[in-house]
């Protein structure tokens, strides 16, 4: 089984904690894809690798729980 089907079911609660100004515009991309707006603003995402990917991105300006599937 892949590791896409074990995480199936979880999700990850994503909060913005700095901010984007003075990053580079990827960066800035990435936080606008995972639809953070603004700094403490929290998302519920699907626990997927390219979101891991994302969060791994941006993992100084973010932090991360996961939250059991419901």
């Amino acid at each position: 089984m892949s590791e896409a089907q074990i995480s199936a079911g979880g999700r990850l609660r994503i909060t913005l904690v700095r901010s984007v100004i003075g990053r580079p515009g990827d960066q800035e991309r990435t936080v606008q894809s995972l639809g953070l707006r603004k700094v403490h603003h929290t998302v519920e995402r699907e626990d997927t690798p390219s979101i891991r990917g994302m969060v791994h991105k941006i993992r100084h300006l973010v932090t991360v729980e996961e939250v059991a599937g419901a």
